[in-house]
């Protein structure tokens, strides 16, 4: 039998493995009863014989390899959100993974079904069905194999469940690092509670760099970069590809959330991967000159706030202590200055992915651009912030507030059916509406503010 070496421990900046017994554990060790101690160490060596003798039954193809099954999930249009819905698969018994063939073997000798006719099974693991953005993904073959002679010889065996997904796409944006990525992996391996080994396909070292505190939650366990691997990687069990919802929703389902997991269950799951200590917003009158803390996200592209500064001036009248930033790739900062607010105020656009990090009942308040945008206010920002029982405060743009208005003339479509430039899709969205900048009434959005106020205050 081949020499068997097992996941370790995550060496992830203050992971799992950097565990140092405390001083007071260390004196209380040391006057534990000899026999006492000896039969502790006794029945821990004799379980991890037992482990290792069933891991070794299985991956020599015994009697463990009948086990093999294979179950998709390949429903891509449910409720009008087909991007929501990618494949996934779940597999069970002898599965040995070879990162470098870009292969996942299951040991099949019953001939369980899901495979083609040549007995594989090809998928791209990105938790959003885009045929736009699917032919860049890694694609992944799981292959049906008659007996462990058949596959591959481990050189890592694994006690942990593996979870392959890809980091491509449009993982260089908060909102879809979130919607594509941290949320559908959340879904899919969180009740482990840290017992699973990720491997990610189109790595991107930056990627994991930056998102390091919520992987480490996730897993105890380093990240295996898939695209550079060359060892061959055996579990017992594994998902291909994640589970999702819509964007920044999490819904009842029986097979993809069987669990029930909320967006509630997300924002605690976050706050505590950033170690976030507020979990609900300061109560007004709590302390006397305590003042409510509002937090405006500036933006440096498109969809700018123009008059930012007299926004936040009138907001600081009504009794607000007001903070501008635009947020930045240090996450761990940006995630505790959200934390610390009571009231996120921007305009439509990813910086409101940034809610994930609210107190719980804090009040979001979203400005939306003129064009028609109501279904993507509301679908993107507006019912997240419900699900994760967050107040919700909207404001439209009008006409006269848009600087559309000095750029197209009043007969332009831009104005006079909007409508008609959304079926049109993306890209001529992209090139009009989405490159607006606002610059709000202060008359007509005092009114909001003050809701936000009366909000703090249900």
């Amino acid at each position: 039998m081949n020499s068997t070496a097992y996941s370790r421990p995550s060496k992830l900046p203050g992971g799992a493995g950097d565990r140092r017994p405390p001083t007071r554990l260390r004196g209380f060790a040391s006057k534990i009863e000899p026999k006492k101690l000896g039969a502790g160490l006794l029945a821990g060596c004799c379980l991890a014989l037992l482990t290792y003798v069933s891991l070794a039954k299985l991956f020599a193809g015994g009697e463990g390899a009948a086990l093999a099954k294979m179950s998709c999930d390949e429903n891509g249009v449910d409720e009008g959100f087909p991007y929501a819905r990618p494949s996934v698969c779940e597999l069970s018994g002898d599965i040995r993974i070879s990162p470098k063939q870009k292969t996942m073997y299951l040991v099949n000798p019953s001939g369980a079904g899901g495979f083609d006719e040549n007995g594989e099974k090809r998928l791209r693991p990105y938790a959003r069905k885009d045929d736009f953005l699917l032919p860049a993904v890694v694609e992944v073959t799981v292959k049906s194999v008659p007996s462990a002679a058949a596959a591959p010889q481990c050189t890592k065996r694994h006690r942990v469940p593996a979870v392959v997904f890809s980091v491509a796409g449009y993982t260089d944006n908060f909102f879809h690092d979130n919607t594509d990525a941290l949320i559908p992996l959340f879904l899919t391996a969180s009740h482990l509670k840290g017992e699973v080994q990720l491997l990610i396909t189109n790595y991107k070292p930056w990627w994991v760099q930056k998102y390091t505190p919520v992987l480490r939650k996730l897993s105890n366990y380093d990240p295996i970069n898939f695209d550079a691997d060359a060892g061959v990687h055996c579990f017992a069990a594994g998902f291909l590809g994640l589970y999702r919802d819509r964007d920044l929703i999490i819904s009842p389902h029986p097979t993809r959330n069987p669990r029930n997991y909320t967006m509630v269950d997300y924002n605690r799951f976050i706050r505590s991967a950033y170690a976030l200590r507020r979990d609900r917003p300061s109560a007004l009158g709590e302390a006397p000159g305590m003042r409510p803390q509002m937090l405006i996200i500036s933006r440096g592209g498109t969809r700018k706030l123009l008059n930012l500064e007299e926004v936040a001036a009138a907001a600081t009248e009504l009794g607000f202590n007001v903070t501008v930033a635009e947020a930045g790739a240090d996450v761990p900062a940006f995630a505790a200055l959200v934390n610390s607010a009571d009231v996120l105020l921007a305009v439509h656009g990813a910086g409101l992915t940034n809610q994930i990090f609210l107190p719980t009942q804090a009040v979001v308040v979203q400005i939306v651009p003129w064009g028609n945008m109501d279904w993507m206010a509301t679908n993107f920002y507006g019912q997240p912030a419900r699900e994760m029982q967050l107040r919700y405060v909207e404001y439209y743009v009008d006409e006269e507030e848009t600087s559309l208005k000095d750029k197209y003339p009043r007969e332009h479509l831009v104005f006079s059916d909007p409508k008609a430039l959304h079926k049109q899709g993306w890209q001529a969205l992209a090139e009009t509406i989405m490159k607006q900048d606002v610059k709000v009434n202060l008359t007509r959005f005092r009114p909001f503010l003050l809701q936000a106020i009366d909000k703090l205050q249900e």
